[in-house]
């Protein structure tokens, strides 16, 4: 998977591989790489997941910086 692909995608397709597993619908042969594709899935999920928490704070630190800002020049 790209860098480029996005949350939503490697999600879906992680939950793809979740229910074929639990379902037994793959083969013991396959088993191997379905579970270091989820390995890879769960990376980029994780990292999606707190790169968008961080943007989430920074801004939101932002905004407060800026709130106080304009109470101080009233």
């Amino acid at each position: 998977m790209s860098e480029n692909e996005n949350y939503t995608k490697a999600f879906e397709e992680l939950q793809t591989i979740v229910a074929e597993i639990e379902q037994g619908e793959i083969s013991v042969d396959e088993l191997s790489e379905k579970v270091k594709r989820a390995a890879q899935l769960i990376k980029v999920c994780k990292l999606k997941l707190t790169t968008t928490e961080e943007d989430v704070n920074r801004i939101l630190k932002e905004l407060d910086s800026s709130s106080t800002e304009d109470e101080l020049r009233v």
